[in-house]
């Protein structure tokens, strides 16, 4: 299966990082990145729980200055879960 979803939302919190202004919020948005891209790139899928604490959060950082940065990389997440079995 393929993770492509994954990396790119990994790619679009890379951006957001670069682009915020709050250096607090481009720490977490890096670490998400490189986790999603880990993720994206290992040999098996990741579980529903891990994937439902990176949407938590991507939920915590939506306030921030690249909110659309961050949703779209919400939803990017999202599409991938909705292919993986299980609860």
């Amino acid at each position: 299966m393929t993770r492509e979803n994954l990396a790119d939302a990994s790619d679009t919190l890379e951006s957001a990082a670069d682009a915020t202004g709050d250096d607090d919020a481009a720490e977490r948005l890096t670490s998400l990145a490189d986790q999603l891209d880990g993720l994206a790139t290992r040999d098996r899928d990741p579980d529903h729980g891990r994937l439902a604490r990176i949407e938590n959060a991507l939920n915590d950082l939506e306030d921030s200055d690249v909110t659309e940065q961050v949703q779209s990389a919400h939803e990017s997440v999202v599409a991938f879960r909705e292919t993986v079995e299980g609860v």
